[in-house]
């Protein structure tokens, strides 16, 4: 794939300015917008420039992470702290996700979302409410896997971040790296995350981020 440098600013206004595009005031379509990479911090810095973009536009924003929608310890932990399939099939509830976020905010949705399920420190649901989407927003979600089947044909625009085994290594840490890396080797190979999504970025320096493919940004 062509590799082109470009900002994070330059990323997050061309998709901010699409998922703008979509969503629909008058109807009250919501445009979601899935960050998908490995690395929690990296996916959390894309999403929230491209949260702020959008917010810059005028635009409600709902903010999801999928760490906040994580099954129960004892689920995750069946296998082992350090397992890659547990952390592919096991780590985070995807049903969850989907029913409290993804398809209420989908075409013919009840148009509430909620911003977390689980507490991942306490161990239990976080009881947290539901909130009402503002006609036109964009919900902004990130999380590793979110192109998987399960989830990819309930986001309407995806960036997907590509990291190498050896930046990904540098930027984990030693409890989460191997469960990490394998889980995120499974799901490129069963998947092929970036022949899905709409915006594919070499991250393997943050700072320093490349376009990859031959398209243009995005489309607006």
């Amino acid at each position: 794939m062509q590799a082109r440098p470009v900002t994070l600013d330059r990323v997050a206004g061309a998709v901010a300015a699409s998922a703008v595009a979509l969503a629909d005031p008058g109807t009250g379509r919501v445009t979601r917008v899935a960050v998908d990479g490995a690395v929690p911090a990296d996916r959390a810095l894309v999403a929230d420039a491209l949260t702020a973009a959008v917010a810059a536009l005028g635009r409600p924003v709902a903010r999801v992470d999928a760490e906040d929608f994580l099954r129960p310890r004892s689920v995750r932990l069946e296998l082992g702290e350090d397992d890659p399939d547990a952390g592919y099939e096991r780590w985070y509830d995807w049903h969850g996700l989907l029913r409290e976020v993804l398809d209420p905010l989908g075409p013919g949705g009840r148009g509430e979302w909620l911003p977390a399920l689980w507490d991942a420190g306490a161990d239990r649901a976080t009881r947290a409410s539901r909130r009402a989407a503002t006609p036109g927003t964009v919900a902004v979600v990130s999380g590793p896997f979110l192109l998987r089947w399960e989830t990819a044909d309930a986001v309407d625009l995806s960036v997907h971040l590509v990291t190498g085994e050896a930046a990904l290594r540098r930027r984990l840490t030693a409890a989460d790296a191997d469960r990490v890396v394998g889980a995120w080797g499974r799901y490129v190979a069963e998947t092929g995350p970036e022949h899905r999504a709409d915006v594919v970025l070499r991250f393997d320096r943050p700072t320093h981020p490349a376009l990859l493919g031959d398209a243009d940004l995005l489309p607006v």
